[in-house]
């Protein structure tokens, strides 16, 4: 039990059972039965503390989704037993008609609200953070965004001209790998939030941080693909598996790993490029290195500079299963 709201509990319980001591004692007919009082009194106080407990869970967004479900579910009843249908039944009648109209049009109207209160609850970003313009492009990220950390360096461009939806789960999710006992998994949730912190500080980049937990959802992915749906955002994620189960739900996404293959250069032969010779290659006399995109080069007549930059010309470049595969000759050092 949480230490703050013991001590109010325990208050409220006491104050309740003085409250029955109190009627028997304004009462002259009741004051015989002054322990009673105390004892009824103090029986509500527990009731109610219970009850209490009971809501534990109980947000106030779920308060909100039941006010709305009541006010609406009150109205309609409301219309309907006012409408001429019931102008020539007796008072009987129209008092148990319009008893049962407000018992279950309210019942059904409150459960409605209480199993959309997620959807009821994705307008409130827009009115929190950005007022003033509601129809900019969503993106909701993911964790793996975060932790891959391009995301800033593409931001910090300016080509992304959208509105980056964070999810609070998505956080929290961060946080607790970050704390991980795993050396690994920390500094994956270290290096994601301080991706969020240069996210953060990045100008004139709208960051919407979203509140709703997406309660009736308990992984992770399922959240995530869940609110694009809600919110008509794309997600984006370098996680493969968050990606096709996006695609057959039918929610559009963005891979950083798919964009980056995109800008990779087109080598032609006769080109040239630097390249840093790393280990030795297969046939006599070349040396092996590797481009800013990860092709592989294979540089002839560099084996005796390993370890160094070279400047090569290409005089070929075939396809493989990783990439491209660049052959080229020594032409300097660079």
């Amino acid at each position: 039990m949480n230490a703050t709201l013991l001590p109010i509990r325990l208050v409220f319980v006491v104050i309740c059972a003085s409250a029955g001591w109190l009627v028997c004692y304004a009462s002259p007919d009741w004051d015989p039965f002054r322990s009673r009082g105390v004892l009824i009194g103090l029986l509500l106080g527990v009731l109610v503390v219970l009850t209490d407990l009971l809501l534990k869970g109980f947000s106030l967004r779920g308060l909100s989704a039941v006010t709305l479900g009541m006010g609406l579910g009150s109205l309609i009843a409301y219309l309907i037993s006012a409408s001429p249908l019931f102008e020539r039944a007796d008072d009987q009648d129209k008092f148990l008609v319009r008893l049962a109209l407000f018992l279950v049009v309210t019942y059904l109207a409150t459960v409605i609200a209480l199993r959309g209160k997620d959807e009821f609850n994705l307008v409130i970003p827009y009115v929190r953070f950005v007022p003033h313009e509601v129809d900019v492009p969503l993106v909701v990220v993911d964790t793996s965004v975060l932790i891959d950390g391009r995301i800033a360096r593409v931001c910090e461009t300016g080509f992304l001209s959208v509105a980056l939806v964070i999810p609070r789960f998505v956080l929290k999710e961060l946080s607790l790998v970050a704390d991980s006992p795993d050396s690994q998994k920390q500094a994956k949730g270290r290096r994601g939030l301080e991706i969020l912190a240069e996210l953060r500080r990045i100008k004139n980049l709208d960051i919407r941080i979203v509140e709703s937990e997406v309660g009736k959802q308990d992984e992770l992915n399922a959240k995530l693909i869940f609110l694009a749906q809600s919110m008509s955002a794309k997600i984006l994620t370098t996680d493969f598996n968050l990606a096709k189960m996006a695609e057959f739900q039918g929610v559009p996404w963005l891979n950083l790993n798919a964009l980056a293959k995109s800008l990779r250069s087109e080598l032609m032969v006769g080109e040239q490029l630097d390249v840093l010779l790393l280990k030795p290659g297969r046939d006599e006399g070349q040396a092996v290195g590797y481009t800013e995109d990860g092709s592989m080069v294979v540089v002839n007549g560099g084996r005796a500079l390993i370890g160094r930059s070279v400047v090569a010309e290409i005089i070929s470049v075939l396809p493989s299963g990783t990439g491209k595969m660049i052959f080229a000759r020594f032409l300097s050092e660079a």
